[in-house]
C-alpha cells in the first residue's frame, strides 16, 4: 500500500531563519528542524521570532517527533517553546543534542526535559511504515545532518544547511558516497537550502579563509576584536589558530559563548593549538599588551553585531571599542541586515576603530552556491524539488537553477507558510493551505504581541502619543477644570502653545456635548475625545499619535460626617 505524504512549511519559506517543516506520512507527522528567526527592523521590540505551532497543536498525537540538522538558532532555536508544549522525542548529532540541551537549558518550564537521542550518518531508526536515515553534509559546525525519511514511494530528503568543500576536514566533510546511494534507491522529493542560491560565484573553501584570517591577524599592530556567530565551530578554531600563530591570546566574551566552546572541545571538535590560549578573566586580560589580543564577541544569543553597536557606544561594560582597534566581522550578515551593518560599521570609525568584513574579500557562505545546489540536484534526481530556506527571490533563482538541468514547473514547487503540499508518485500539488503567522517573543511573552500591538508600536515610534486627562462634575454636567494635555514624541508643548490651547477647547467642547446628552455613556465619551482630537491634530500637523483620554469623575455630594470631615472622592474611568 502506497504512502499518504504531505509536507508542510510551518517556517523558512519566503524568509530568512526559522527553519521548521512537518512531514505527514500516513498517521505519523515528522517535524524537521524547530529554528527562530531574528526581528527584522519593523517588529518593534520583538526579541525573537519563532513558527506558529497551531496545526501541531491540533495534531499533536500524530507527532513522531523532531530530527534535527544541526546546531545553529535557525535550526534549533524554537525548541524550548516546542518542548514546553509537546512532550516528543528529539534527534540529532552529538554536538547538535549538545547545543539543543544548552538551549533547553535556560527555561525553567522544561529544564527535566531529557528525551534526546543521538544519531549519526550510520543511524536508522525504524517506524511502522517509515525509515529515517541521515547524511553528512558539510556546513559551519560539525555534526551537520541531513536526513532521509523512506517511504514506500520514495525517500523525502531534507539538506538542512550545506555545501560542497573539497578541503574540509573529516568533521566537517560531505559524505558523497551516501548522495549517490540514496538518488539510486529512488528521491521522491528533495527540499534543499536556498540560502545561496544567488551566488554564482563557488565557496572559498575553509583553507582560503583560515589563510586570510592568520594574515589579518598577522597584519594588525594593535588589538583585534572578532565578531563571530557563537556556535560557527569552523571560525572559532580558525581564530584560536591564526591567534596561536600570530602570537595571540584569546578572550572569550559571554557565558553563552564559554558553554558552547568548552562542549565542542569536550567532544574534540574544537582543539586549542597551545594550553594558554585563552584568557581566563578581565585582570588577566588587562594586564595583557593589547597587540596581543584577540577578544572574540558574539553577544546575546549569538548576536554580533548589536553588541557591536553597544561596544561602539561605549554602553557594554567593560570591554568596548577604542582607538586603534581592529573590529574583524567574519560572520556573513544576510540582505535584510545590509542597513544595520552599514550603521554599525559607521559607529566603529566613529569610535576611530578600523572594520574589516571576511564578506567584503571572499564568498565565505557556510550554504551551497549554484554549482553546489545544481551537482546535489545531479547526485539525487530527485523527482520533485521543494526549495526552503531563503526568501522568495532565492527561492526563485533555486528554482531556475533546476530549470536548467531539465526540470520542469510542475516538478518544482515555491512554497508559502502553510501551503499543505501533497505527494504521490507521479504528482505534486498544493491544495488547502493552513492559517499560519508568526509567533512573536518579547521578553518572556510567548505570543502575546500580535499586529494590533506591532501597530501601535510603530505609531508610536512614528507619531509619538498626545494624553488628555479630564475631570468632570457629572451630576451638575460641567469641567471641573481646563483639560491638562501632554505630549510624548509627537510636538514640543512649549513651543506649540497656540496648539494645545486649541486641542484643550476641543475637548472641552466635546465633553460638554457628550455631559448634555441624556444617554451618557463612558465608552462614548471617550471615543469622541479621541475622534474630534484625531482630526483636529491630523489637519494641523499631518501627523496621527495615539491620543489616550483620561476622563475623572468627582462626586462633590456626601453623607454628613460629625466626626471627621472626609475629602472628596473621585474615581477613574479607564483609559
Amino acid at each position: 500500500m502506497d504512502s499518504k505524504v504531505k509536507i508542510i512549511p510551518l517556517g523558512g519559506v519566503r524568509e530568512n531563519g526559522k527553519n521548521m517543516y512537518a512531514v505527514e506520512i500516513n498517521d505519523g507527522i515528522y517535524i524537521l528542524d524547530c529554528g527562530l528567526k531574528y526581528p527584522e527592523n519593523e517588529l518593534l521590540g520583538i526579541d525573537i521570532v519563532i513558527p506558529d505551532f497551531s496545526y501541531l497543536e491540533e495534531n499533536r498525537d500524530k507527532i513522531v517527533g523532531v530530527f534535527l540538522t544541526h546546531g545553529h538558532a535557525d535550526a534549533i532555536g524554537a525548541l524550548p517553546y516546542f518542548l514546553s508544549q509537546f512532550n516528543v522525542p528529539v534527534f540529532g548529532s552529538k554536538m547538535t543534542i549538545e547545543l539543543a540541551k544548552i538551549n533547553v537549558a535556560g527555561s525553567e518550564e522544561i529544564d527535566d526535559f531529557d528525551d534526546f537521542h543521538v544519531v549519526s550518518d550510520r543511524s536508522e531508526i525504524d517506524f511502522d511504515d517509515v525509515k529515517v536515515t541521515f547524511f553528512k553534509t558539510t556546513h559551519s559546525i560539525p555534526g551537520s545532518l541531513g536526513i532521509a525519511i523512506r517511504t514506500s514511494l520514495g525517500a523525502i530528503v531534507y539538506t538542512g544547511d550545506f555545501k560542497f568543500d573539497q578541503t574540509a576536514k573529516p568533521i566537517y566533510a560531505t559524505n558523497y558516497s551516501e548522495f549517490t546511494k540514496l538518488g539510486d534507491k529512488g528521491v521522491l522529493a528533495l527540499l534543499s537550502d536556498s540560502s545561496n542560491a544567488e551566488n554564482p560565484l563557488p565557496s572559498a573553501s575553509e583553507i582560503k579563509i583560515a589563510d586570510y584570517i592568520y594574515s589579518t591577524f598577522n597584519d594588525h599592530p594593535g588589538r583585534i576584536i572578532v565578531a563571530s556567530v557563537a556556535s560557527n565551530i569552523i571560525r572559532m578554531q580558525q581564530v584560536f589558530d591564526a591567534a596561536a600563530k600570530s602570537g595571540r591570546r584569546v578572550y572569550l566574551t559571554g557565558h553563552d559563548l564559554e558553554r558552547i566552546v568548552n562542549t565542542a572541545m569536550k567532544f574534540s571538535m574544537l582543539t586549542l593549538p597551545k594550553e594558554d590560549l585563552l584568557i581566563k578573566n578581565l585582570e588577566e586580560l588587562k594586564k595583557i599588551d593589547k597587540k596581543n589580543v584577540v577578544i572574540i564577541q558574539t553577544g546575546r544569543m549569538g548576536e554580533p553585531i548589536k553588541a557591536l553597536q553597544r561596544m561602539a557606544n561605549n554602553e557594554q561594560g567593560d570591554i568596548n571599542i577604542e582607538p586603534n582597534d581592529l573590529v574583524f566581522i567574519t560572520t556573513t550578515p544576510s540582505t535584510a541586515m545590509e542597513t544595520t551593518v552599514a550603521k554599525t560599521r559607521d559607529m566603529i570609525y566613529r569610535a576611530d576603530a578600523e572594520v574589516k568584513m571576511i564578506a567584503d574579500e571572499m564568498n565565505s557562505s557556510g550554504d551551497a552556491s549554484q554549482a553546489d545546489l545544481q551537482l546535489l540536484l545531479n547526485l539525487l534526481h530527485p523527482k520533485f524539488l521543494i526549495p526552503v530556506q531563503g526568501e522568495y527571490r532565492l527561492l526563485s533563482a533555486h528554482a531556475r537553477l533546476a530549470k536548467q538541468l531539465g526540470y520542469t514547473d510542475d516538478k518544482i514547487k515555491i512554497p508559502s507558510k502553510g501551503d499543505i503540499i501533497s505527494l504521490t508518485e507521479d504528482e505534486m500539488w498544493i491544495g488547502d493551505s493552513l492559517d499560519i503567522a508568526d509567533t512573536m517573543i518579547d521578553g518572556s511573552g510567548v505570543g502575546d504581541i500580535g499586529n494590533i500591538v506591532l501597530r501601535d508600536r510603530k505609531v508610536l515610534s512614528e507619531d509619538g502619543i498626545f494624553v488628555a486627562v479630564v475631570t468632570i462634575d457629572r451630576k451638575k454636567k460641567r469641567i471641573v477644570s481646563t483639560p491638562k494635555l501632554t505630549s510624548r514624541g509627537f510636538v514640543y508643548v512649549k513651543a506649540n502653545k497656540d496648539l494645545m490651547s486649541d486641542a484643550a477647547q476641543i475637548i472641552e467642547k466635546t465633553v460638554l456635548n457628550n455631559l448634555d446628552n441624556k444617554e451618557f455613556d463612558w465608552g462614548n465619551l471617550k471615543q469622541d475625545v479621541r475622534e474630534s482630537l484625531s482630526d483636529f491634530l491630523y489637519k494641523q500637523t499631518r501627523r496621527r499619535p495615539v491620543i489616550l483620554p483620561v476622563i475623572m469623575e468627582v462626586n462633590q455630594h456626601h453623607k454628613k460626617n460629625t466626626k471627621k470631615k472626609k475629602p472628596a472622592a473621585s474615581k477613574k474611568q479607564g483609559n
